[in-house]
């Protein structure tokens, strides 16, 4: 596919995925019979199911240097029976590995049921071109890269019906459009933590190293500081003052997102891409639904 790309879609795999399971009691219910947590439960079948087990720095945020906030969850989940941990590492345990499989028939049967705004054909369609797309980006993109797509099919339901298929889908173009930007800002040479400080800068959220500080929660203080050191060294961020990028580290962040549109789009089959506009409207109206 060649640009210009279908931009508006990307949001709209977002509001799917934020919505489609809004009326899904079943982690309510797992909740009060496992006398757990929220956290402690999406320690377990959000992170260490969908990673297939590692190390908190490999399950959760590429752009932390500490993880000191998922102390209380992994202790929660562990206590509960859902994973173990041996020598940094968490796994499920043949209970947690059962609950996931539960968690996903259910969530399977709840999608299954829900009233659909499309006729079966059009939902159909739609799973099938979503599919293609996803397939494409993950057949296009260089395999070192490959991290989020991996748990994309680790989680995958039942694609025999139509809106779990849809669901895979989406759910499988969002994370490659994770491993995209990852690519994307790697080969710039940077890491996840500077990255993340970059972006903030450049969309002047902070006036200052303590704000900036402030709004990278998943950081500590003393790595953002070398982090801003570095990129004023780098000639990203200005030398003096407030944190402001320069027209180097603009053009360079703005390249980062470019790179990233790139990779996830220039994959897919042209009568995906030539289907966009159709796609926005259909998917607009099964987001509209729920």
């Amino acid at each position: 596919m060649r640009p210009p790309y279908p931009l508006e879609l990307v949001p709209l795999f977002l509001e799917f995925l934020n919505k489609r399971r809004t009326k899904f009691t079943l982690p309510l219910r797992l909740m009060e019979e496992l006398r757990i947590d929220r956290p402690g439960l999406f320690f377990a079948i959000g992170g260490v199911a969908p990673q297939g087990g590692g190390r908190l720095n490999e399950m959760w945020n590429p752009y932390a240097t500490q993880w000191d906030q998922y102390q209380a969850a992994s202790s929660a989940a562990r206590d509960a029976g859902l994973v173990d941990e041996k020598g940094g590492r968490w796994d499920l345990t043949p209970a947690g590995r059962d609950l996931v499989q539960r968690v996903r028939r259910e969530a399977d049967a709840y999608l299954a049921s829900l009233p659909s705004p499309l006729s079966t054909e059009d939902l159909v369609r739609l799973a099938s071109l979503l599919g293609r797309a996803f397939e494409a980006t993950a057949a296009s993109l260089d395999r070192r890269w490959h991290s989020h797509i991996a748990r994309a099919r680790r989680i995958a339901g039942d694609g025999t019906r139509p809106m779990v298929a849809l669901e895979n889908a989406v759910q499988g173009l969002w994370q490659a459009r994770d491993d995209c930007h990852m690519a994307a800002w790697r080969q710039a040479g940077l890491d996840g933590p500077t990255l993340d400080a970059l972006t903030r800068i450049w969309r002047g959220e902070a006036a200052s190293e303590a704000e900036l500080a402030a709004k990278l929660t998943t950081q500590r203080p003393t790595d953002v500081a070398a982090e801003l050191a570095r990129l004023r060294r780098d000639g990203l961020v200005a030398a003096d003052g407030a944190p402001r990028t320069t027209d180097k580290g603009a053009k360079m962040r703005q390249a980062i997102e470019d790179e990233t549109d790139r990779l996830f789009f220039s994959g897919w089959p042209d009568d995906v891409g030539s289907a966009a506009a159709w796609i926005r409207e259909k998917l607009g109206a099964v987001n509209a639904a729920f």
